[in-house]
This record gives C-alpha cells, structure tokens and sequence, in this order.
C-alpha cells in the first residue's frame, strides 16, 4: 500500500477516534443523571462509571476537548496532503496547467477531509449522542475516563488556567451540572413532556398546579362573597337544616347585622343533636363555634395546615376587615384536580365544557366563576389583568357591566370571542366561549364531544 493510502486510512481512523470524544461530550452532557444513578443502583457496572464521569463532569469535557483537538489538528496534516497528492495525477490528466494542479489539489483535499470529518466525526457522534444519550453515555464513559486519567496533568492545568480566566469573569466554576431544577423549570418540562407524549396530559396539569399552589393565596382559592351561604344570628337551628338541604352545604358563617360582621360558623353535625322540638326555637349563636379568619393575602400552604389543624372552613377578610369569602378544604383540593362534586351537591352545569356551536365553530360553555387559568386548557391564553375569572374578563374587555348577548373579543392567536349568555347580580353567570380562527398552538380540545367537561384548575 502506498504511503499516500496509509496516511489516509491512519486518518480515518483519528476521525473516528474524534467522532468518539464527540459522542462522549455530548452523552455527558446530555443524560439525565438520576436516569444514571438509577441504573447504577440497580447493578449497572457501566451506568456506575456514567456517574462517576458525571460527578467530574468538567475534568472530563476539558478530556474530551483535548481530544478532539488533539484528533482534529492530526487528521488536517495527514489527510490533507495525502489527498492532495493522490490528486495531482488526475488533475494533470485533465489538462490543467502544472502550476495550477498544487494548488487546486490541496483546496480539493482540504474540502474533502472537512467534509469527511464533519459529517463522520462530528455530526453523526453528536446526532446519536442527542438521541440515545444514556447509551452512549454508557458506551464511552469507561474509556473516555480512561483517557482523562493517562492525560490527568496536562487536562487538570488547561483546566486550572480557564477555571482562573472564568473567575475572572466573576462566574465560579462548577464542576457538575446541576441537577435541581426551580419550579418554573420543572412546569416547562411537565407541558413539554406532555407534548411530546411521554406522560398524559391530565397528569401533567396535575403536576403544574401542585407546582403552583405555591403562589396561591386564600383569595386565589375562596368562594366569592357573592357566593357566600350565611346566617343571621337570629336564625334558628331549623334555619340550618333548610339551608343545607337547598344548598347541599354543611357549613354557614353567622353574622350579626352585616356579613361584614361575621361572629362564628354553625355546621350541620351541631344543628342536628338539638332536639327536633327544639330547632324552631334554639338560636343558631347557641351552637355556632367561633370562626376561624385568615387575611386574603395568607398563602394556601399556611391556609392548609390551619384548616386541617383548626377547623375545615375559614373566613377570608380583606384589607378593610370585610369579608372576602370563605374557604374551605374542598376548595384548595379543587385548584389540584379540579371541580369535586359528591352526593350533596346540586346538579349544577360544569365550569369548562365543550358544546355545538349553530356556526360550527370550536366553542366552550363556561361559568363566570371559572378561573382564567382553565381556558389554557382549550388553548386561550387570557392577557394579564385586574380578573382571576371569566366574568372579570369579560367586564376588563367591555368596560362596563355585561349584559345578555354582549360580546367580548379578545386579539391575539385563535382569535377569540366571549358571548355572554346570563347575567346574574351584574356579573356574567355563563359565557360561550367561540374560537373563531384557527388555532397557532396549545393544547386545544375542540374535537372532543359536546358536553364533555374540561376539568377545572389553575393550570399555569
């Protein structure tokens, strides 16, 4: 074999040798390190020397630098001139002039080798090592550390000197990636995972709004004043028990003249171990235990641990010591999973769902009270305001109190429409929901059946 061929074919094989610190680079850096220390504990020899790269993750990226470097300066003064001269003969036969063929020679060898070494020993390593990153992490950690051992003095001061040039720039070094990921993280990768199929879309909101109920507070979760089912504290024990069967409730704050002045809360359990001769002329005040008031700006995790270690319904009062609301146990469970009816309660029509509009348009049903977090559920993504519900959008976008057939048209992808179709106490109490334009993106449902109900829920 000529020279020229040997040259060459030494130079394939510092390409291939290149293509392996490639592929290590970026399995390194690419695979998920619990992914790793899985496998390791489970007895995987291989996936063990994965970590033990991992937790030296940048001695052993400095190794592979070294590497390709090393490979890539070796395959240009090997390959070059070997090509290069393998060429001269064919170039000559094509009647080019004997000044030219030189030159034109080493551009044509130059090119080639490029070529050669970025497609196999660049592109090809890291396109599998993005796709299978634990095996090809696998594959290369063992030698790859192998080769950073023999190498240990010459990679650890290139190292020293750029950790020292990296300080400089007011950045510590660090010597593994991090492995912890804030909640804002952990939510991006939950709506992408879901995307991408790899968990179920259900399960992926349950996870966002887990990660959410962090920055909620009582007023984020109460039912309305509006809302509110209350006693005067003239009512009777009877009174009660008339409530609760219209409204399914078991629960009722006692006020004195206003609901402003809220004195206890009387629950079903006390009203019936009065006498039945009796509940027409007990007093509520007479059973009612003292109530438990939290301000609006208490943060749900706070809230939580007091409804479970005080009492399971609390009053919310507002910046001017009025009351907001209430809330309760259910309404907290209800921002994880979303609306949870049981035996008592009325049957009421669904926050969120899908119905036939007459034009044939994606359209929704909603309940003024449903939370505009819940419409990213069908891909409308309401615009930051003064509003946490459909009917305080409503009213943002009009600017005034609705009325029946108003409508609300908000800019933007899906080009939406809020059609008013009650009014209850000046608020919007159900709006039809329309997407007039197709949708850009998000996870919209409109292919699901009429009537079927998108699960309520704070969803970002």
């Amino acid at each position: 074999m000529s020279m020229p061929l040997l040259l060459l074919a030494a130079a394939f094989l510092l390409i291939l040798a290149n293509g392996f610190f490639v592929a290590a680079e970026f399995g390194l850096v690419t695979v998920e390190k619990p992914e790793a220390e899985r496998a390791a504990a489970g007895g995987d020899r291989r996936a063990r020397s994965v970590v033990r790269a991992l937790r030296e993750l940048s001695f052993q990226l400095s190794g592979t630098q070294l590497g390709i470097t090393l490979t890539s300066l070796v395959v240009g003064m090997l390959a070059e001139p070997a090509l290069a001269s393998l060429l001269d003969g064919p170039l000559t036969a094509t009647g080019l002039p004997e000044g030219a063929v030189s030159g034109v020679a080493v551009l044509v060898g130059m090119f080639t080798a490029s070529a050669v070494q970025m497609v196999i020993g660049e592109l090809v390593p890291k396109n599998w090592a993005v796709s299978r990153p634990m095996a090809v992490a696998r594959f290369v950690a063992g030698p790859q550390r192998l080769f950073a051992r023999f190498f240990r003095p010459v990679i650890a001061l290139l190292n020293a000197v750029a950790n020292r040039l990296v300080r400089l720039l007011g950045v510590e070094p660090a010597d593994e990636l991090a492995s912890a990921r804030t909640p804002g993280e952990l939510v991006s990768l939950a709506r992408h995972s879901a995307r991408a199929g790899a968990i179920e879309q259900d399960i992926a909101d349950l996870f966002v709004r887990t990660l959410s109920l962090g920055g909620l507070t009582a007023q984020h979760v109460m039912t309305p004043r509006v809302r509110v089912c209350a006693l005067q504290t003239a009512a009777t024990v009877q009174d009660v028990l008339n409530l609760t069967r219209a409204t399914g409730l078991s629960r009722f704050p006692v006020y004195e003249e206003r609901l402003d002045e809220v004195t206890g809360i009387v629950q079903l359990k006390d009203a019936l171990t009065v006498p039945v001769h009796e509940r027409l002329r007990t007093p509520v005040s007479r059973i009612a235990v003292p109530a438990l008031l939290v301000p609006g700006s208490l943060a749900v995790r706070p809230l939580l641990e007091r409804l479970r270690n005080e009492q399971p319904i609390a009053v919310v009062v507002d910046e001017y010591g009025g009351t907001a609301g209430v809330v309760t146990l259910e309404d907290i469970v209800e921002e994880l999973v979303g609306e949870v009816r049981d035996e008592h309660d009325d049957e009421d029509p669904p926050q969120l769902a899908v119905v036939h509009d007459p034009d044939g348009l994606p359209a929704w049903d909603a309940d003024g009270a449903c939370r505009v977090d819940t419409l990213r559920r069908i891909g409308l993504d309401a615009p930051d305001g003064p509003y946490e519900t459909v009917a305080g959008l409503v009213a943002d976008i009009l600017g005034r109190i609705p009325a029946p057939g108003d409508t609300a048209r908000l800019q933007g992808p899906g080009g939406w429409q809020l059609r008013v179709r009650l009014v209850t106490h000046h608020r919007a109490e159900r709006v039809r929901v329309v997407r007039t334009e197709p949708a850009v993106h998000g996870p919209v449902r409109a292919d699901a059946q009429p009537g079927a109900v998108v699960r309520a829920g704070a969803a970002s």
